[in-house]
């Protein structure tokens, strides 16, 4: 599912309609709040999910304990992006009212991501993320940082201190495509008239439209501009000192404590949702990817197995008739490895059903082999060896395209699907490369038959 429709599903999940009840929001937000606590629980708990995935993912499972901590404790996180020297670390400074987060002047201050409480609503639980500047000079590595953050944050805060760069403007597009809500900070607001700044502002509106809503468009002054001031005492002596302004983010906070206030717990629960989400894929893939691991070795077992107890019997066309009993064996691995087990009986039946297609598809290989068959018994020395290796290797040629078939069948969980089992086999069959499956069986298989024989 695109990651903007998941969005939207969870959105009308835990956020309510214009329609409800004055009492009924908060009440719908919470329930729908706590059913992605539930979910991110059963996630954590899963049993089925084996131990060495969950040791591969452990970064991320540890992430998805640390966003159920914040959505009990009722957390918002926002995450400040910019340039370096847009002021992203002064402006979070400045939100919080302490000195959380270093400043300096020079390039890469921020080398890693902080968090800090918002101190004047700590009761509304708001988090600060203060990121790396995006245009640092060893940038992969600090970018690939900032977009970590961005993943886990519910709100993102993007810090410039003038009309917006071409590089900027792209990393507010890759923000915006994560379908977080964002805000635009024109900070270092003191360098502007009046009238210089509301157009600033305007044009900054228009450069955005689309991925920054206009009344999130906002401007402030972490830092100001120290001024001079004029002191003059009783006796008309004057005094000139620097003085240092006040920062300005009230507008930028009120915003924030807004939204906090209005679809916080939503935000929150959101952006749980679809980290777990994209978790639940990755431990999906990584299980169907052991789980083909091992199958892969299984198969090759059979084969071997096959091959040789093909080449081994003497008796024309019964090794055939005896080998099937290896492939429904392997089937009914195949099954448990897949957690669908079958009974011997329906791995016969699937046995069947794909050697049926196969014989349908493949009706000169097996030509060839009960040809290479009756001459096993009429062949003296060597050559008994090499046609023996022969049959074998159509043998397990056969186990390969059985044991394929019937993971396909195990994956689309004990269905052919809509095309049904002759397109399936024909696809198997299609994507095997025959002559270098051949090739190694001829080789095993000899290296066996000599190794026995001596």
């Amino acid at each position: 599912m695109a990651i903007d429709s998941l969005w939207q599903r969870l959105r009308g999940l835990v956020r309510p309609t214009p329609r409800d009840p004055e009492t009924a929001p908060q009440a719908r937000t919470s329930s729908g709040s706590s059913r992605v606590a539930d979910s991110l629980r059963s996630l954590l708990d899963d049993a089925t999910i084996p131990a060495a995935v969950r040791n591969e993912l452990a970064t991320d499972f540890a992430r998805i304990e640390s966003m159920l901590a914040k959505l009990e404790r009722g957390e918002l996180h926002i995450a400040v992006f910019g340039r370096v020297s847009a002021g992203k670390s002064a402006l979070g400074n400045a939100l919080l009212g302490h000195q959380a987060f270093p400043v300096g002047v020079l390039h890469g201050t921020t080398t890693e991501a902080g968090q800090a409480l918002l101190d004047e609503a700590q009761h509304d639980g708001l988090v600060l993320i203060d990121t790396p500047g995006i245009n640092e000079l060893d940038g992969e590595a600090r970018e690939r940082l900032a977009f970590d953050v961005a993943e886990i944050a519910d709100l993102v805060v993007f810090v410039c201190d003038g009309d917006l760069t071409r590089q900027e403007l792209d990393a507010l597009k890759t923000l915006a495509a994560t379908q977080r809500p964002l805000l635009l900070a024109l900070n270092k607001a003191d360098r502007y008239g009046a009238d210089e700044l509301a157009d600033l502002l305007d044009h900054l509106r228009q450069r955005v439209a689309g991925l920054v809503r206009p009344v999130d468009v906002l401007a402030a002054a972490a830092l100001p501009a120290a001024q001079r001031v004029v002191d003059v005492d009783a006796q008309g002596k004057e005094t000139v000192h620097q003085r240092a302004p006040a920062p300005d983010v009230a507008a930028l906070r009120e915003r924030l404590l807004a939204i906090a206030a209005r679809e916080g717990k939503t935000l929150s629960a959101i952006n749980a949702g679809l980290y777990a989400g994209r978790l639940t894929d990755q431990v999906s893939a990584r299980i169907a990817q052991t789980r083909q691991q091992v199958a892969t070795r299984l198969i090759r077992h059979y084969c071997l197995a096959k091959g040789v107890a093909v080449a081994l019997n003497p008796i024309p066309v019964a090794d055939l008739l005896a080998a099937a009993g290896l492939d429904a064996a392997m089937v009914v691995q195949l099954s448990r490895i897949y957690g669908l087990p079958l009974t011997r009986a329906e791995s016969g039946r699937l046995v069947a059903v794909i050697s049926a297609q196969l014989a349908a598809l493949m009706g000169a290989i097996w030509g060839m082999q009960l040809v290479a068959s009756a001459l096993k018994g009429m062949s003296a020395g060597l050559s008994v060896l090499v046609t023996a290796a022969a049959q074998g290797a159509l043998g397990w040629y056969a186990t390969v395209l059985i044991g394929r078939a019937a993971e396909r069948y195990l994956v689309g969980g004990k269905s052919w699907g809509d095309a049904g089992a002759k397109r399936a086999v024909a696809d198997i069959v299609a994507s095997l490369d025959r002559d270098s499956i051949l090739r190694e069986a001829r080789g095993e298989i000899l290296k066996r038959l000599k190794s026995q024989r001596g």
